[in-house]
């Protein structure tokens, strides 16, 4: 396969995957995959996204995790009041780690934490302290076989007669690339296609130029329902081909979705022009002399425009006041990703230390 061009989303799986998740029926498609048996009981019209801003900075600095809860409901016939509210924890790695057994119980912990504070907060009697269950999903999307556990005794050395003071707990596992194919799409929900056209992002032009086509065909019969869905799969794909395939492989496999009797072409249109922007205007900014901070200002404001319209000039003003070039990369990463102005979060950035 011919050399992709090397100007990317550095974090294109975490912030891509991240995006999607954000879709409630996303997150129910992943947990039908994983666990049918559960995703029966969850009433997902009623997922609430959960702030992070009580767990501890380092993890509220990583993209890759979504934290969200949602009613449990064993007895059909139960109010939504009767319902058990629990927590799902979604953590996306592209890469295998040692330490993720530690880090979902660390992340479970600090999730309980601000719990038993919010019951003294409240002063909730004894009889109404009660800490809700948690459900820990690992969503793994990188090439190497995920091979260690995800508890606490990877990173132990550990005699067997102690092993039953080691705290231990089930994760929910999905190794994308090491999933059967029909495992992904047995539902039929647009994330096992979606996710089927992942497996082969490394794949030969052939290879994914036939998973497309038949994830497209899939795809774009969904029904009405489906609509926000389809096009968050279509945004997907435009990105995972500029991003993961050759140059001259990009226009064969965006002229594939094209095929297929899309509702929106014209919306289509934008996101392919929206990506290949991107691309366009990292390169110009990296090319500057010394990677100046103004290339990449103007990259990450033309990106705005192109996907808003209209950039309000108070962000226009906090992003000209950044000098720090890894923090405006990851800004033109926002800006490639985001789904709206409010998700564009300078405020960090004008807090770092600027480049002189």
């Amino acid at each position: 396969m011919p050399k992709t061009q090397e100007t990317q989303i550095e974090h294109f799986p975490d912030r891509s995957l991240r995006r999607l998740l954000q879709d409630r029926e996303y997150v129910r498609g992943l947990v039908q995959i994983i666990a049918p048996d559960i995703e029966t009981f969850l009433d997902f019209s009623q997922i609430t996204y959960q702030k992070r801003s009580f767990i501890s900075k380092a993890l509220q600095e990583r993209e890759s995790d979504v934290l969200l809860s949602v009613p449990f409901q064993e007895n059909t016939d139960a109010t939504d009041s009767e319902a058990l509210l629990i927590y799902i924890l979604i953590e996306h790695q592209s890469t295998v780690d040692k330490t993720m057994g530690f880090r979902l119980l660390s992340y479970m912990v600090q999730i309980w934490e601000s719990q038993r504070r919010e019951w003294e907060t409240k002063k909730l009697p004894e009889n109404e302290r009660r800490l809700q269950p948690i459900l820990p999903i690992l969503f793994y999307t990188g090439d190497r076989p995920w091979s260690v556990p995800v508890s606490l005794t990877a990173i132990m050395d550990v005699p067997e007669i102690l092993e039953r003071f080691v705290p231990s707990f089930d994760t929910l596992f999905l190794g994308v690339k090491e999933t059967e194919a029909e495992a992904l799409t047995q539902f039929g929900h647009p994330l096992g296609w979606l996710l089927r056209v992942l497996q082969k992002e490394h794949a030969d032009e052939t290879e994914i130029s036939e998973t497309l086509t038949d994830a497209m065909s899939h795809i774009a019969a969904l029904d009405e329902d489906f609509a926000p869905q389809v096009t968050e799969a279509l945004r997907y794909f435009l990105q995972l081909i500029y991003h993961r395939r050759s140059v001259d492989e990009r226009d064969p496999l965006v002229d594939i979705i094209k095929k297929q009797r899309i509702r929106n072409p014209k919306e289509l249109e934008t996101m392919a022009q929206t990506t290949a922007e991107f691309l366009r205007e990292q390169g110009k900014a990296e090319g500057k002399a010394e990677g100046k901070a103004e290339g990449k200002q103007d990259a990450v404001l033309k990106l705005l425009q192109l996907q808003f319209q209209h950039v309000p000039e108070t962000l226009s003003r906090e992003i000209r006041n950044i000098d720090n070039l890894t923090l405006l990369d990851t800004l033109l990463e926002q800006a490639m990703t985001a789904q709206s102005l409010e998700e564009i979060d300078t405020r960090f950035s004008l807090e770092s230390p600027r480049n002189d």
